[in-house]
């Protein structure tokens, strides 16, 4: 008896848009190297102490997936882009519940990849506010500093998960880091 070739992530996830709902739980093990690495990324930018560990995060990155039902997803690159922005709503919730016990309680992470703040923090919560500032803006350089910040995608699968060339995700990378950079400085003068 032959097997059958297993199936593509796009394929399973056509199938969880049909209604399947075991084509989910099937995805997750053909990502899931892919998303710890996303949450690790996500994690190195955030304080020392954190209790929360990349295996967590993307565990609540699923059930928050498996709660929310089918999505409309293009490819592994738009899945992955969307798990992404689920980790930053996670880590942004967990940071102003933990702000709310403990007044300015220091949930800092450092912004690298050339957004000009390698030697200094900020806040989590600022840096979401800037960001929901920006997309009402712009929403496509919001999405793109999403994706390349907290989802840690290359220019090359940012451009593929947003159906858009390489050198638009450059360009508004490059304003979308100088908007920011204005933005958080502003938020951190007394």
């Amino acid at each position: 008896m032959s097997q059958l070739p297993p199936k593509t992530v796009s394929e399973l996830l056509v199938n969880w848009q049909a209604g399947d709902d075991e084509a989910l739980r099937a995805v997750l093990p053909l990502v899931y190297d892919e998303l710890r690495r996303v949450a690790h990324h996500h994690l190195q930018k955030e304080r020392p102490d954190h209790t929360l560990q990349s295996t967590a995060l993307v565990h609540e990155t699923y059930l928050r997936l498996e709660k929310q039902g089918a999505g409309q997803f293009q490819n592994r690159e738009h899945f992955v882009a969307v798990c992404a922005q689920l980790m930053r709503q996670i880590l942004v919730e967990y940071a102003r519940s933990r702000n709310a016990a403990k007044r300015d309680g220091g949930y800092r992470l450092t912004l690298d990849d050339g957004l000009a703040f390698k030697t200094r923090s900020v806040d989590m919560v600022a840096l979401d506010d800037a960001l929901n500032e920006l997309a009402k803006l712009d929403a496509l350089q919001s999405r793109i500093v999403e994706l390349r910040f907290f989802g840690g995608l290359s220019i090359e699968e940012t451009s593929r998960a947003l159906n858009i060339s390489p050198t638009t995700v450059k360009r508004y990378w490059t304003t979308a880091r100088l908007w920011l950079h204005h933005e958080l400085s502003k938020s951190t003068k007394p």
